[in-house]
């Protein structure tokens, strides 16, 4: 049994569930679709998980002094690329399949987890692109902005993949969503509410 008193079991967990809640929402869809630009900006499934991939290369690896092992992985973005293209770690080329990066995120997964493994919440680091006065963090605080951010992205994902077939909610088998709910009724009644105020 975990210690209660020892908050990094509860942060892994929800470090892991915001990663898996990320990769289950490209189940099931073909190529094209995980690619489509869905916003304005461009914002795409697969993008979304390339990105978490190489933000958790960049927090758990040169920020505590290790460097991520596979530069020659398709999908890692290097320093020099993401200088010269801040997008670079949202465009995922054609010759990167959807398995590939997901099993390309799934050994960051590994690689992030052993720094969490291997050092106390109160370990040093320093983030290289983060304001001189706030460089120096410890891990509990990367860890703690690492599932923020992770979050943030799955919460996007979510919404793009209940737009693209109805796939809602946290997990295939649990979405955090009332049953028996009548949603067209329930949307009806928001939009109701919502058109008896002038436009802006």
């Amino acid at each position: 049994m975990s210690d209660l008193r020892d908050p990094k079991p509860a942060l892994q967990h929800y470090l892991q569930q915001a990663r898996e809640a990320l990769v289950w929402k490209l189940d099931g869809l073909g190529e094209q679709e995980v690619r489509l630009p869905r916003t304005p900006t461009g914002t795409h499934l697969l993008g979304i998980v390339r990105h978490c991939a190489n933000v958790e290369i960049g927090y758990f690896g040169p920020t505590f002094g290790r460097a991520w092992p596979d530069e020659d992985a398709p999908a890692y973005v290097t320093d020099a690329e993401g200088e010269a293209d801040p997008q670079a770690d949202w465009r995922v080329p054609a010759d990167i399949s959807t398995t590939e990066l997901v099993d390309f995120y799934r050994s960051v997964w590994a690689f992030a987890d052993e720094t969490i493994a291997a050092l106390p919440l109160d370990a040093e680091g320093r983030v290289p692109w983060w304001p001189e006065e706030r460089a120096t963090v410890s891990l509990q605080r990367i860890i703690v902005h690492v599932v923020a951010e992770l979050s943030r992205h799955a919460g996007q994902a979510d919404v793009i993949r209940e737009g693209l077939d109805g796939a809602a909610g946290l997990r295939e088998d649990v979405s955090n969503l009332p049953d028996g709910t009548d949603w067209p009724a329930y949307v009806a009644e928001l939009t109701r509410v919502a058109e008896s105020f002038p436009p802006a």
